[in-house]
């Protein structure tokens, strides 16, 4: 099967891109394995660290490596981070040598990289719960994050991240995006919460497109990442505004997916099966681009982990278009790893690279369509499950057909 495929070849970049003794994830390298001549295939990622410790219970379930293997890469990596790695009141660099974790590109303490981090960590610790010190070490990172000194004096909003040299950053996590999985985690805190009042805080702007009204908060990966570990399914908001996040992302997907084709006739790259822009490389770098609306950048580039992250909301139409993509552009564009992060056909341009975060959202979306087992693993931990019951929610028991939810465009 293509998708047990492409989950094989993603899950190997986080065996083979994992310094064998911190355990860091490299952010990125070339799709055949090989170090990547960009300045990200010198460095580690704590978000891809993070999508890696969950890459590696998947491994772990499906037999992919062998037991020992896989117990001692997440021990190995659980110790780094409580016992070695640079923390400023808990939290953890952005980026880091992969060898020694000190810090690279004078990056931040960040907010959002240590909740992707800590993502992992908490699935790793329901995972490999039976092993005597993997729980442990899982909770002791956790429980060290002080998320009240994140507020920077605020009552409700967190920081992007704190600086050495200047102190937090100006910019607040106050809008819709991939911050759910950081307001869950520091509600849900054992040792230091901040108050329940903090998810209600921020704005959940509702856009329009082709018939798709939704609440987003920019490209496509804003609305996968937390739900690749937090299972909002059957559950909403029990107040204002009452938002379904689940069904919303299916909007969001079948929005997106619109939007791509009505961008065929400028670029014909796009079509019913083949779609998906979400932050990726391009030919000029990196650029955090996505749509609806319309973002002037774009330029007909494919970004394959945009439908592969929706698997876990739209399994059939994500399907569709990796399948389709692999059949019509074959080996140019798939490769060790998987896809390449993004191409263009209509630049006769193909990415060199694949990226650590791309793969990881790729690996665990397809995951939690095809058995549930990530949202199973994160959800176990007590402390989530309390969280979500402090903040609200509910469960509805809508079927999202009976929600009015489906593909106006099939």
């Amino acid at each position: 099967m293509f998708l047990d495929d492409l989950s094989r070849r993603s899950f190997q970049y986080f065996i083979e891109q994992a310094d064998s003794k911190t355990g860091l994830v490299r952010d990125r390298a070339h799709i055949d394995g090989s170090p990547s001549s960009a300045p990200g295939g010198q460095i580690a990622s704590i978000a891809a660290t993070g999508f890696g410790l969950t890459a590696l219970s998947i491994g772990f379930a499906h037999h992919w490596t062998g037991e020992p293997e896989a117990r001692d890469q997440v021990r190995r990596t659980l110790r780094f981070f409580a016992e070695n790695a640079p923390r400023e009141h808990g939290w953890f660099y952005h980026w880091m040598d992969p060898a020694t974790g000190q810090r690279r590109w004078n990056s931040e303490f960040s907010s959002i990289d240590t909740a992707l981090l800590l993502a992992g960590v908490l699935t790793a610790r329901q995972a490999f719960s039976t092993d005597p010190e993997i729980p442990k070490l899982a909770r002791r990172i956790y429980e060290q994050v002080d998320f009240p000194w994140m507020l920077n004096g605020d009552k409700a909003l967190l920081s992007h991240g704190w600086m050495p040299e200047s102190g937090f950053l100006p910019a607040r996590w106050d809008t819709y995006s991939e911050l759910m999985i950081l307001y869950l985690l520091a509600i849900a805190s054992p040792t230091h919460p901040i108050p329940v009042a903090s998810w209600s805080a921020w704005l959940r702007p509702r856009i329009t497109y082709s018939g798709f009204t939704y609440v987003s908060g920019g490209p496509l990966f804003t609305h996968q990442y937390s739900q690749a570990w937090i299972d909002f399914r059957n559950l909403n908001e029990s107040r204002p505004p009452y938002t379904d996040f689940f069904a919303n992302s299916i909007t969001a997907t079948l929005a997106h997916r619109a939007f791509c084709m009505d961008l065929s006739p400028d670029f014909a790259t796009y079509s019913l099966n083949i779609w998906g822009i979400s932050a990726s490389d391009s030919p000029f770098g990196y650029v955090a681009w996505g749509g609806p609306p319309r973002d002037p950048a774009i330029d007909g580039t494919i970004v394959p982990s945009a439908p592969a992250g929706s698997l876990m909301f739209t399994g059939d139409i994500s399907s569709a278009a990796l399948t389709a993509m692999r059949q019509k552009y074959g080996d140019t564009i798939y490769g060790r790893y998987g896809f390449v992060d993004a191409f263009n056909p209509l630049k006769n341009w193909i990415d060199p690279d694949v990226i650590g975060i791309d793969l990881g959202i790729t690996l665990l979306s397809a995951e939690d369509l095809k058995t549930g087992k990530v949202w199973r693993w994160f959800m176990a931990n007590p402390e989530m499950q309390r969280a979500l019951q402090r903040i609200g929610f509910q469960k509805h028991g809508r079927s999202l057909r009976q929600s009015g939810i489906h593909d106006r465009r099939n």
